[in-house]
This record gives C-alpha cells, structure tokens and sequence, in this order.
C-alpha cells in the first residue's frame, strides 16, 4: 500500500484552485495502484505555529528545558513521523506575494532537522529523506516560468530546494498559472494543470509519477 502525505495550504477552502488540483491528484494517483493510505494536513485550515525561540531551541538536538521547548519537540516529531511513513507528498502550493505561503514555509521549518531528515559530513548536508517522491501543485495568479515575470518566482525554487535538500530529489512539478488573468486563462491554467497530471502518471499500475 502507497502511503501518501498531502499538505494543503490555501486560505479560499473549497473555493481554490490548488485545493481543487490535488484532489484531482489523489484520485488520479489512486487509480495508478492499490488504494493508497492518505494523511492530509490542511496547513491553512490548522496551520502549523511559525517557528519561534522554544522551537529553535528544541530543534537543536538537546533536551528540551522548558515546557514550551517540550510541546515544539512534540509537535516536530509527529511532522516528521507522517513524512517518514509517506512513500509521495502530495503538496498544494498556491502562490502569496512570489512565493509559498507562510504556513507551508513553518511545515518546513518544523521537519528540515539536523540529524533528522538531513545531517551534516565532510562533503557537505546530505538529505536523509531519499526514495522519496513529490508531486507540487502551483498555483499562481500569473506566468512565471518563463518571460519577463520569471525572476519574480521565489516559490517553485525555493520549494524544490527545501525538497532537494532532505534527500526528495524525485519531483513532478505542476503549474496551474494565469489563474488571475481572466475567467479564460483561469480555465485554460485549469485544464492544463489537469492534463499534466493526468499525463504524468504511469499507467502501468505502479502509481509510478515520472520525474520532471
């Protein structure tokens, strides 16, 4: 059985686009192989607490000495366990400002730990999280990836870094852009974000996505 962790961060509920998108996502992925278990965290909806001093300090690998330092910890662990178990991580990224949105940033923040999903060593940081998959949704009011608002984009490489980082390597990236740019574009964003993953799945009944 697939186990697969969704983040979902988008403050329009029901009403967003990247929201809509991984759904669509998940049955595709869940019609590729065996029914798959499936962890959802709606990081907009319940959002993870920014990282403050009591979690800097718990995230360091020394006991915790307060209470608050315990609760970080606390929280840290359980993150990680549910990134640990997932085989894919599903991720709904609608674009805030050029970049990911703040509660999915803290996400990152709670589980990039030394020692943890990453360590340390002669050649430099080396991601723990390997074997992994990511498939990253992007949401986005206008046309990023290429043109001259493409080095505006601080969100597909900074997410793909943080990934890459961990040792997740294997990434489907799918844009749904224009969504801002008339009720045209903003369907036109839709179906193709549709078609690309629906043309990025195997079919073969691996649930295999092909990297990209």
């Amino acid at each position: 059985m697939t186990n697969i962790l969704v983040l979902k961060n988008s403050i329009l509920g029901s009403a967003s686009a990247s929201n809509e998108l991984v759904d669509f996502a998940l049955e595709a992925l869940g019609r590729a192989g065996d029914a798959p278990r499936i962890v959802t965290r709606d990081l907009a909806r319940d959002p993870v607490a920014h990282l403050d001093g009591d979690g800097a300090a718990a995230l360091r690998g020394q006991p915790p000495a307060t209470a608050g330092q315990a609760a970080a910890l606390a929280l840290s662990d359980q993150l990680v366990a549910e990134l640990v178990a997932a085989d894919t991580i599903v991720i709904g990224a609608p674009m805030y400002n050029f970049g990911m949105p703040s509660t999915l940033k803290a996400w990152f923040d709670h589980v990039l730990r030394a020692g943890v999903t990453f360590s340390y060593g002669e050649a430099g940081p080396r991601g723990l999280m390997t074997g992994k998959r990511a498939v990253v949704i992007l949401a986005q009011g206008g046309v990023y990836r290429d043109g001259p608002a493409a080095s505006m984009d601080s969100q597909e490489p900074h997410l793909r870094n943080l990934l890459a980082f961990i040792g997740i390597i294997d990434i489907v990236v799918i844009h749904a852009d224009g969504l801002a740019m008339g009720p045209d574009a903003r369907q036109g964003g839709m179906d193709n974000a549709r078609k690309a993953i629906a043309q990025r799945l195997d079919r073969t009944g691996t649930g295999r996505m092909m990297a990209g």
